[in-house]
């Protein structure tokens, strides 16, 4: 008799999973490129306004250093941040889900 609650239990699982699976899709291919692009943007923005703030302060105060290199890795590197923070969000986002569902 315990074999078959056993059983009875593994298929009320298994259901359940198929129920939820059917009514949150995986992410398909459009989701990936969506998210890259995100991604991609969130480094470019950064990098492309500090390039920019640095060309404007290298017309407007010249000297002997370049303001346009220093500025554009500091754009750089704080976009990068930008988007690994933005993805360590999601994933933990993911886990949580992922987690809550195996509940």
């Amino acid at each position: 008799m315990k074999q078959h609650s056993d059983l009875a239990q593994e298929v009320g699982v298994k259901a359940t999973r198929k129920l939820k699976a059917q009514r949150n899709p995986a992410p398909g291919v459009w989701f990936g490129l969506g998210l890259m692009g995100i991604v991609g943007w969130a480094v470019v923005v950064p990098t492309l306004l500090g390039a920019a703030l640095g060309i404007w302060l290298d017309k407007h105060y010249p000297g002997g250093r370049s303001w346009t290199l220093a500025l554009l890795i500091a754009g750089l590197m704080l976009g990068c941040l930008n988007a690994w923070h933005w993805v360590s969000k999601e994933e933990q986002a993911m886990r949580e889900e992922r987690e809550h569902d195996d509940d």
